[in-house]
């Protein structure tokens, strides 16, 4: 049984707390919360009736844990993931893993000397319409690549930004590119392949942030597919679609539904024996925008620590879709096509002011 602590209570903690506090991973339970508001680690900790601490190495120093969750604000990552690495502990940070790839790259090496896993949330990965995408994708299915595209169409008001001072801002959060649509940035540079380069624009049309609240992406990979991005927290009423499409010359798949959640197209020009029943098996619909993704990844979690397994997504593969990101940012501020790989001169991302 791997007991896990949480550092951060916030929004995001919800769902983590519930999976791990309700037994629903298997060989896995909540063990201590952390948050600098002792009320937020209180409210949490006797909901589940565990130990809650307003200082992180208090908690590690008292409480035996196995894993450390880091649900705090993005641009926080690095600095708690780095000082907890100390203990020896793997450790699962939510995403983005870090706002700048300096920090990333500091989280890595972090971690490797310590001999410990660093886990990178994108619960999407996890999905089931996802995962017989990329079943398909492995087997060839989609013969040659042509485009793949995401949508994030999200309602995120001003209310919503004003929950917390850091949201929005450049040193501490970022806006819809690296907030609500990181996990689906991931999910098209996982199914698509290296990207070469990209060109960007954004505005920041409905809400008073710092950062953007709608973005419009245009991608080359290297195998010489074509992507979109479009990603906005400005539809209005209410949210709309988190998507995933992919294109090719032997096939075509595109997952709807508000949390990449839904298949909606499943069209091969040679047939497989389950296609017929794809539509309807491999379309949930989840509880929140957070999706299923969660629950399927805390076990893959599991799973590789106890079995020393390779993981999904570590600091390396969180690295790539954040230095995509960056690589974004770079596009809005220059104006121009950005290739991959590079370091960053004008992005604003993790800047402190």
């Amino acid at each position: 049984m791997l007991k896990f602590a949480l550092v951060g209570c916030g929004r995001i903690a919800k769902r983590h707390s519930e999976l791990l506090g309700c037994d629903q991973i298997k060989n896995a339970k909540l063990a201590a919360v952390c948050d600098i508001d002792l009320q937020k680690a209180k409210k949490i900790g006797e909901q589940f009736d565990v130990p809650y601490y307003a200082d992180m190495h208090e908690m590690m120093r008292k409480e035996y844990v196995d894993v450390v969750s880091v649900l705090t604000e993005s641009g926080y990552h690095a600095e708690h993931v780095i000082q907890l690495a100390q203990y020896g502990k793997h450790i699962v940070v939510e995403k983005p893993m870090a706002l700048t790839l300096d920090d990333a790259d500091a989280m890595i090496q972090a971690c490797d000397n310590a001999g410990i896993k660093l886990f990178v949330v994108k619960q999407n990965r996890f999905n089931v319409p996802v995962t017989k995408a990329r079943e398909a994708l492995e087997a060839g299915r989609f013969g040659k690549l042509v485009l793949g595209t995401v949508r994030v169409r999200w309602c995120r008001p001003q209310s919503y930004y004003d929950q917390d001072s850091w949201r929005g801002t450049w040193a501490l959060d970022g806006g819809v590119l690296t907030n609500q649509a990181s996990h689906h940035i991931d999910l098209l540079e996982w199914m698509m392949g290296d990207v070469e380069s990209v060109y960007a624009m954004s505005t920041t049309a409905l809400v008073n942030i710092e950062a953007e609240d709608t973005a419009v992406v245009t991608l080359r990979f290297k195998n010489g597919a074509l992507g979109v991005i479009e990603a906005t927290t400005a539809c209005r009423p209410k949210d709309l679609e988190g998507s995933l499409s992919i294109m090719g010359e032997t096939g075509t798949v595109e997952i709807g539904g508000f949390a990449v959640n839904k298949m909606k197209v499943w069209n091969f020009v040679e047939s497989a024996p389950d296609d017929e029943c794809v539509m309807e098996k491999y379309s949930v619909n989840p509880p929140n925008v957070y999706g299923f993704g969660h629950q399927e990844y805390y076990q893959h979690v599991v799973d590789s620590i106890m079995n020393n397994t390779q993981h999904l997504v570590d600091g390396l593969v969180g690295r790539k879709s954040l230095e995509l990101i960056n690589a974004i940012y770079e596009s809005i501020e220059t104006k121009k096509e950005v290739f991959l790989r590079f370091k960053p001169d004008y992005c604003k991302l993790g800047q402190k002011k």
